[in-house]
């Protein structure tokens, strides 16, 4: 009579596996999430501008998001990160394929991290001065300038949405290859 592996008293590493993989996929299926929010955030932030309906003979008035280099840093970061996130996906379908390879987990955690330390200080300066375009700052003599422009600021404060979103999921990235590299 054979007596299998689990009778004989040795672990089987089956689930360990399949919850790597599992990991793997949800890793793969954030991805591409984050990659989508961040591409969203930089088209709404790079297309947002508005224009006063009146005009004098000399002026006339305009928002528009390369006018603050916060919105500029916002829109070329938000940019870059998308573009790690879709080049991250073959590291990450790699990982689904391959529930033991260490090193790609490894890679993917450090540039996660540098990934989500961008993401995070773009989304925080535009973040700032959105406030400031819609509260004012009286000390400063800062006027808020929202009620004028509304078009404008709301396709701001939509970018922003996506954008920390991103950060968000950046978090849950990490959290998911740590746990993954400790399951080893």
């Amino acid at each position: 009579m054979k007596i299998s592996a689990i009778e004989s008293g040795e672990v089987s590493s089956s689930p360990r596996k399949g919850m790597k993989r599992g990991l793997s996929i949800m890793d793969f299926i954030l991805r591409v999430f984050a990659a989508v929010c961040t591409l969203a955030s930089a088209l709404s932030m790079g297309t947002a501008k508005e224009t006063m309906p009146f005009a004098t003979r000399f002026f006339r008035f305009r928002a528009v998001f390369h006018d603050l280099p916060m919105f500029v840093f916002f829109v070329t970061t938000n940019s870059i990160v998308c573009g790690y996130l879709v080049l991250s996906l073959v590291l990450s379908f790699f990982n689904i394929v391959r529930t033991i390879a260490m090193k790609s987990r490894i890679l993917l955690v450090f540039l996660d991290t540098v990934m989500f330390g961008l993401v995070t200080s773009a989304a925080s300066a535009a973040a700032a001065i959105v406030y400031v375009a819609h509260y004012g700052n009286p000390n400063a003599n800062w006027f808020p300038f929202c009620q004028q422009y509304n078009y404008f600021c709301g396709r701001i404060s939509g970018s922003l949405i996506g954008s920390f979103i991103a950060v968000v999921v950046f978090i849950m990235l990490i959290l998911m290859s740590g746990i993954s590299i400790s399951r080893n």
